[in-house]
């Protein structure tokens, strides 16, 4: 597999020329965007928490340790 090489000169103008093409979000879809993947965090931590705390109830009363 041969290789172009090119220049860093021209590197640095593709990559101004594709990061002109993107589409970037608003203010306000980025602040809706973090606030619900923080949320989303909270509920996936009061769940792994509320599961922990039941499966080593369990496995106390199962196994009858902690007495």
């Amino acid at each position: 597999m041969a290789s172009k090489t090119t220049n860093p000169f021209t590197f640095l103008q593709q990559v101004r020329a594709e990061t002109a093409k993107v589409t970037w979000p608003s203010r306000r879809e980025t602040m809706i965007s973090t606030v619900m993947v923080l949320v989303f965090a909270v509920i996936a931590m009061i769940f792994f928490f509320t599961a922990d705390i039941a499966m080593g109830y369990a496995i106390e009363k199962i196994l009858g340790l902690g007495h």
